[in-house]
């Protein structure tokens, strides 16, 4: 098992904030706040978006924020890690081999004597079970952020299993939309550890013009077309949407699927089975998704469960017309003034609203013109930053004195 330092791997990831103070024993009035980010993240996704906007939004703040990632060995220069060091975040790298927990507990122990953080934020149910618990020995305080759930085989029910019983003994519980929190209250989250943050939007670079979208992705300028950006796994929902295309016969339009996942294989088989396998592409993972919804004539969010969908706020950044189901927090982020909502897993109700948004480009395209100006009134980082930086502070001024020597 290796510790991988940024200086050691790559760019020196040296925060360009303020010089740092040192911080009192209930971090109380203006004093840095150190709070060490712990994630074992995927290639790309919503939780990962959500660990970078904190760290690098925490720049030139009294937040000083660093990130430690359970990275497998097999994988140097996981691209997670890049945003980070570009924007000059602290990063270290944990590679433990595979199911070598203690190990990875034994690093972080280390790690956290060495850095000393405030706080310890934890996101994922690998560092919620495994990590978190190092931090509450060494008596530092511990923060979750609760993204959602997935769910799927028995295997991973049983991580979330241990996750959920976790997120009792944690200092502060942070849930992305109203129904995830009330569902952790129900499942005795204390109420005065809970807190509902819903997720911000923090652009990263500024989205391609249509041509130069459809160009990047590889797809024909000239016909309509569906875009879906997710990891390809069942809460998801891309076989809905593959059930929903032969019901779209009479429309010229194509698919295009950003993402992996472990479904990808049966969705493929779906696509075949039921026709439309010439009319889907496969773009596999793509960095800077984000940028490329333009390409799209409709974004599809045809998930089973959400919590707040980051690819939904990259969608209202591009002024792209959007067909979402009403699931998690998608109904506190877009009402039907700003998108056409379904009930989930119902391909035809899916069908009847993207081809209601082909049909009628002018009212879709207003609905995406007020789904972008909410997002910009609504979903600023910065009172997203503040509402984190006030958690912070407040376990901090909670917690005993650490036991880092």
């Amino acid at each position: 098992m290796r510790l991988r330092e940024a200086a050691k791997v790559g760019r020196a990831a040296r925060s360009p904030m303020s010089p740092m103070l040192p911080c009192s024993p209930n971090c109380g009035g203006d004093r840095t706040v150190s709070v060490l980010h712990v994630v074992a993240p995927a290639a790309f996704g919503g939780l990962e978006a959500v660990v970078q906007s904190l760290a690098i939004g925490a720049l030139g703040s009294p937040v000083q924020a660093r990130v430690a990632a359970v990275i497998p060995p097999s994988q140097p220069e996981h691209p997670f890690l890049g945003p980070l060091r570009e924007a000059g975040v602290e990063v270290f790298e944990v590679a433990p081999p595979a199911r070598s927990y203690l190990q990875e507990r034994a690093a972080m122990t280390a790690l956290c004597r060495r850095l000393r953080p405030d706080v310890v934020h934890t996101h994922g149910y690998r560092p919620d079970v495994v990590d978190a618990g190092v931090a509450r020995r060494l008596g530092v305080p511990v923060v979750t952020t609760v993204h959602g759930f997935t769910g799927g085989g028995w295997k991973n029910r049983l991580y979330e299993a241990l996750q959920r019983r976790a997120f009792r003994r944690f200092d502060a519980v942070v849930a992305v939309c109203r129904p995830l929190a009330n569902a952790l209250a129900h499942e005795g989250v204390p109420v005065d550890r809970l807190h509902l943050v819903p997720n911000a939007w923090i652009g990263a670079a500024r989205p391609l013009e249509r041509a130069a979208a459809r160009c990047a992705l590889g797809v024909p300028q000239e016909g309509q077309r569906i875009g879906w950006v997710g990891r390809l796994s069942h809460e998801k929902g891309p076989d809905v949407l593959l059930a929903a295309l032969p019901l779209l016969a009479d429309l010229p339009v194509a698919v295009s699927l950003l993402g992996v996942g472990k479904a990808e294989a049966a969705c493929r088989r779906q696509a075949v089975a039921l026709g439309v396998a010439h009319r889907v592409t496969w773009h596999g993972a793509v960095p800077d998704a984000g940028c490329l919804f333009a390409a799209f004539d409709v974004f599809v969010l045809s998930s089973r469960a959400e919590g707040t969908p980051i690819a939904l706020f990259e969608a209202m950044a591009s002024h792209v017309p959007i067909v979402a189901t009403a699931v998690g927090g998608v109904p506190d982020v877009v009402s039907a003034t700003e998108a056409r909502l379904v009930a989930p897993e119902d391909p035809a109700a899916l069908a009847g609203a993207i081809a209601d948004v082909l049909g009628s480009p002018a009212r879709a395209r207003v609905r995406a013109g007020a789904a972008r100006a909410k997002l910009e009134r609504e979903f600023d980082p910065e009172p997203w930053l503040r509402r984190y930086h006030a958690i912070y502070r407040g376990v901090c001024r909670a917690a005993p004195a650490p036991r880092l020597a």
